[in-house]
């Protein structure tokens, strides 16, 4: 059996390394754009393929539910998030450096495709969209190794796709464990799920791994914060789609407002229907709260539950966040350009944010048209991998005879 697990991810690579050089003859625009159409037309067996996928996942909790679902509006605007992609400028081919040395020769840093990309991820069956056209628009190949619980709605969704240049792989991680030693073939991983995904990639991958990790996501409220808009943002980071990685997993408030902002917060919380687990300090000041135990710090919820601490001004912020985020997306509210600038200085975060909701950390709300995922690794990406994040950069050199002496 391995011996065939070994031919078949081998024969699945290297149609994908064949595709991939190809791609660069081809009108990328056009194969984006043209599949978005074929989204469009087979919508009524992509969304009947959804229902059997979400039948098999009745058990699971409503947020697991609300990621593998698809309905009309979820599926129109999957098909405008790739037409999206396919008006953004072409990345591949972009000089992003020109100059001439003194003997004449002419250097150009210049964008290419990475080659061959295996996306690993879970639950959401839009990713294999956006992830197939981010890839074919930056002239990539793409690996879509999605979970066995959205299986029928990918494999309608990847037929859309050319052949050999987006290819669904099984759900079998044996058949994962052998495409991730297949460093000849494949140019790049990129998994994104729960820890025990990223675990397993990590320790097995012989091929680059660029992290798409949970997101522990905060929110600071500093002392002079604008408590209405902190409500705001609070309950859209936290309630909005409780179950994506920029949601929001902890809430900190500075010691000197919190008797004040806590009660006005946790109300706003509560009636968006969020449980609100409290440190010792929080407590007193939270109706309604629950106790929260030592590990509801640093943990992705991924529901509607809210971390609540009480912080010693911005330096506890920031020992808090060093210590339990995992450097996806952190925010602050205040009114202090100089205490906003210093939490954006110091946070060691994908992206940070000031006065504004995590849930802006996406690939499509900072205008990258979509994301193959939000990386958390620090490579040649950090944050949303959109098409330039999909390519890197080689130098290309024009002389006129030139010889090095």
């Amino acid at each position: 059996m391995s011996a065939e697990l070994k031919l078949a991810a081998f024969e699945l690579a290297e149609r994908a390394k064949v595709a991939a050089r190809q791609l660069l003859r081809r009108d990328r625009r056009q194969l984006v754009l043209d599949a978005a159409d074929v989204v469009e037309k087979r919508a009524a067996g992509i969304l009947g393929a959804n229902q059997v996928d979400l039948a098999h996942a009745s058990d699971q909790p409503a947020a697991f539910i609300d990621r593998l679902r698809l309905d009309e509006k979820r599926l129109r605007a999957m098909a405008a998030a790739m037409r999206e992609v396919a008006a953004l400028p072409d990345p591949v081919g972009e000089v992003v450096e020109s100059y001439a040395r003194p003997n004449g020769l002419r250097v150009e840093r210049v964008r290419a495709p990475l080659g061959v990309v295996l996306m690993i991820y879970e639950s959401r069956p839009n990713v294999t969209a956006e992830a197939a056209a981010l890839c074919l628009r930056s002239g990539n190949a793409a690996l879509l190794r999605g979970g066995s619980e959205a299986l029928q709605t990918n494999s309608a969704i990847a037929a859309c796709f050319p052949e050999d240049a987006v290819q669904l792989v099984s759900p079998d991680r044996a058949l994962l464990d052998e495409l991730l030693q297949l460093h000849e073939q494949i140019d790049l991983c990129i998994p994104r799920g729960g820890p025990s995904l990223i675990r397993f990639v990590a320790e097995r991958a012989r091929v680059p791994v660029i992290k798409h990790y949970q997101g522990v996501c905060h929110l600071y409220v500093a002392a002079d914060a604008d408590l209405a808009m902190a409500s705001r943002i609070a309950v859209n980071a936290k309630a909005q789609r409780p179950g994506v990685c920029n949601a929001l997993e902890c809430l900190l408030v500075d010691v000197g407002r919190a008797p004040e902002a806590l009660p006005r917060l946790a109300a706003a919380l509560r009636g968006a229907g969020v449980e609100l687990r409290c440190d010792e300090r929080a407590l007193p000041l939270v109706a309604g709260g629950v106790p929260a135990m030592e590990d509801d710090f640093g943990r992705e919820f991924l529901d509607l539950k809210l971390a609540v601490a009480v912080v010693d001004g911005i330096d506890g912020a920031l020992r808090h966040i060093a210590r339990y985020g995992s450097r996806h997306t952190e925010s602050i509210v205040t009114r202090d350009a100089q205490l906003a600038q210093r939490f954006l200085n110091e946070v060691d975060a994908s992206c940070v944010l000031w006065n504004a909701s995590t849930r802006f950390n996406d690939g499509g709300e900072l205008g990258l048209g979509a994301e193959i995922g939000i990386s958390t690794s620090k490579l040649h990406a950090y944050g949303p991998m959109g098409l330039r994040e999909l390519t890197c950069t080689r130098y290309v050199v024009r002389g006129d005879g030139q010889v090095r002496t």
